[in-house]
């Protein structure tokens, strides 16, 4: 990346610092990807930034992703005015000790689509709907790499809860509408089948995935994984109690990691970001299909 790029951001520890350029393709970015969902019928919304430990162990977090789970904790106060101490472990530096942290009664989302089905919970639909939502998301890995690897970053996406072939066409029309997008962008991407660890490689919904593929990614040159489309058939339906039609509903998204999207258009555009934006800007909303 040159230096143009690299002048509007850093980062640290997998958390990035966007300056002005950056923010402003950040958001030219994501408005074309609200138009995308909003001229298909997506209704926009806005989740708490924390969720539950019962509601996320209810969709099996815990025990498929609990390598990427952050926790948040309140701090136990001592008497008014002492400081809670900050202790120095070797290769974490400085870090506040488990005995001065309360239990953890919440985990940082590590997608966004989780409040779409925490907030349908137990909900009768008479129709599909889509539901286009961004988040700060946090993933807890062996290393980071400046945008394409973070530990804290920005999900957008553009979620379907209705019947089976709703969600299906949900995945088709996207896959069309993204490819479409970075052609006009110059953006050279192939699609991947990827796994999901929602289902057990033993069961059922595995077994069908032979079918239909339960992930793609939509991958550029250098390996980076950019947006994928996740179908994960009645799994978040069930689980959540939502129906459609008297049937537990199936459920689809489509996700744009918005910091690789960004690293994707500075190596595209040789790192001028302003070059990048304008590009951006004339992407129109695709029509519905």
């Amino acid at each position: 990346m040159t230096g143009t790029a690299a002048s509007t951001f850093s980062t640290r520890d997998g958390l990035a610092t966007l300056s002005h350029d950056a923010v402003r393709l950040r958001d030219e970015l994501d408005a074309v990807f609200v138009a995308w969902a909003v001229a298909h019928g997506a209704e926009c919304a806005l989740y708490p930034p924390l969720h539950r430990v019962d509601d996320l162990a209810n969709y099996d977090y815990l025990v498929n992703f609990p390598h990427l789970a952050s926790a948040a904790a309140g701090l136990r106060v001592g008497p008014a005015g002492a400081a809670v101490p900050i202790v120095q472990r070797d290769g974490d530096g400085p870090v506040i000790a488990p005995e001065h942290l309360d239990p953890a009664s919440y985990l940082l989302p590590s997608a966004a689509c989780y409040g779409v089905y925490l907030s349908m919970r137990g909900t009768e639909l008479d129709q599909s709907r889509r539901v286009t939502t961004i988040a700060q998301c946090f993933r807890r890995e062996a290393g980071y790499q400046e945008l394409q690897r973070l530990y804290g970053f920005c999900m957008r996406e553009i979620v379907l809860v209705g019947t089976e072939a709703a969600a299906k066409e949900h995945l088709a029309v996207f896959k069309d509408i993204v490819r479409g997008g970075a052609r006009r962008l110059g953006l050279e991407l192939t699609t991947q089948v990827a796994t999901d660890p929602f289902f057990d490689p033993n069961g059922s919904r595995a077994r069908s995935q032979r079918l239909f593929p339960v992930k793609e990614e939509f991958v550029t040159p250098d390996g980076l994984a950019i947006a994928s489309l996740n179908y994960h058939r009645n799994f978040f339906g069930e689980r959540s109690s939502i129906t459609v039609a008297g049937r537990d509903a199936h459920t689809s998204c489509v996700a744009f990691g918005v910091e690789r999207w960004l690293h994707a258009l500075a190596v595209r555009f040789g790192g001028d970001l302003r070059a990048a934006r304008v590009a951006v800007r004339e992407l129109s909303p695709a029509p519905p299909r």
